[in-house]
């Protein structure tokens, strides 16, 4: 875990994380399942989707052969595009749809970040 906290990206991680926990906390309408890409409006929305399936395709194996750190490192390459997300992309939108859509993105890349462990606490 240390290897993770260590890395440049692990306090950007930690503070979209905290931000996405924060999102997710106060939103009653977070929908069970993955989003649904034919609702992307932003470009920043597909980047994101496809960052976050790339880098849980070397995440998982790694978490399933107790690998964690190596799970978390995978994760790392997440940096740029949650910025950009976040710079771009406002989840608290007035079309429902989209505002659903959104946070089931913000979900599952929130389950992805804290498979192992909060990263929030990690790079603390």
């Amino acid at each position: 875990m240390r290897a993770f906290a260590a890395l440049p990206e692990a306090a950007s991680l930690a503070a979209a994380n905290k931000r996405v926990g924060n999102i997710l906390r106060k939103s009653d309408e977070v929908p069970p399942g993955a989003p649904d890409p034919a609702l992307f409006a932003e470009a920043a929305e597909l980047a994101l989707a496809t960052a976050l399936q790339r880098a849980q395709a070397a995440a998982n194996p790694a978490f399933e052969r107790g690998d964690y750190t190596a799970s978390l490192q995978a994760l790392a390459v997440l940096k740029a595009p949650v910025d950009a997300f976040f710079d771009a992309v406002m989840v608290n939108v007035d079309d429902p749809a989209l505002r659903r859509n959104r946070l089931a993105l913000l979900q599952a890349l929130h389950a992805a970040m804290n498979r192992v462990a909060d990263l929030s606490r990690l790079a603390a």
